[in-house]
């Protein structure tokens, strides 16, 4: 069985009860993904793992999008 390591980078509160947090997961195979863990509430969760180039894609509309609320 294979086994990660999971390193948390970031928590970030958001608007409306959600809480979104960014783990580095490392595993024994050499993969490493990022992980955005999202909990809306008290019980319901939504796990995405991203590989570099999604999180870099993710990363720019994110960002793009910030600044064009300027």
């Amino acid at each position: 069985m294979s086994e990660e390591q999971i390193t948390p980078l970031a928590e970030i509160e958001a608007p409306w009860s959600r809480h979104l947090s960014l783990s580095a997961v490392d595993h024994d195979s050499g993969l490493r993904m990022l992980r955005l863990r999202i909990k809306e509430g008290r019980a319901r969760f939504t796990i995405i793992d991203l590989d570099e180039r999604t999180a870099r894609q993710l990363a720019q509309h994110l960002s793009d999008w910030a600044d064009a609320q300027k």
